[in-house]
């Protein structure tokens, strides 16, 4: 595998509270014209979760299935797709809020948090859990190096993460908001590269 100087930029941690955004010739069915927001980018490799691929599944689908009530209106919406990866696994991208503690969280920046623990669900079903949350089943991961030699062959755009984007953008309109912040129209990118 070749170095390029586009790899020695990326420093570990330096994608971690980012979007990577498929440019439109990603071919992968996982990963089409998706938004992935980074929550772990270290030496050893990468973590983040598809925002922007919602699945035939209710979060009401998932609290039957883990016997929990299903009284409150988050119960419509759609659970995401959000990786290859352990698809069996359940995480929660919310808020990060002072007056609730979760079993398994990871503080992913000062303002977010990635939970995996059924305690959050609960409070969700119930009507108590945080205000804004996306629920994806499974995960993207790359090995060391993968991700910065994707983002090298121009598979990726990057761009910090925006709140807006993640909780208040309806799911289909977030691929293209955010590449708009980076001020780039995907519909005008072509999807095959070409090289001078």
């Amino acid at each position: 595998m070749t170095t390029t100087d586009t790899n020695e930029s990326l420093e570990p941690g330096s994608l971690r509270n980012h979007f990577l955004i498929a440019m439109p010739g990603m071919s992968d069915p996982h990963f089409a014209h998706s938004v992935t927001y980074i929550c772990e980018h270290s030496d050893d490799g990468a973590m983040g979760i598809v925002i922007n691929l919602p699945m035939d599944l209710t979060l009401g689908d998932i609290y039957q299935q883990l016997e929990l009530s299903l009284e409150h209106s988050s119960a419509e919406r759609p659970a995401l797709a959000g990786g290859p990866v352990s698809v069996e696994r359940g995480f929660v991208l919310h808020p990060n809020c002072a007056n609730q503690q979760w079993q398994s969280s990871i503080q992913v920046s000062p303002d977010i948090s990635l939970t995996a623990s059924r305690d959050i669900l609960e409070a969700m079903a119930e009507g108590r859990g945080p205000e804004n949350s996306l629920v994806a089943l499974g995960y993207a991961g790359w090995e060391k190096g993968q991700l910065e030699q994707e983002i090298a062959d121009n598979a990726w755009l990057t761009v910090p993460a925006d709140q807006q984007i993640l909780f208040h953008t309806p799911t289909e309109q977030r691929w293209a908001a955010a590449a708009r912040n980076l001020g780039i129209d995907l519909n005008l990118i072509s999807s095959v590269a070409g090289h001078a």
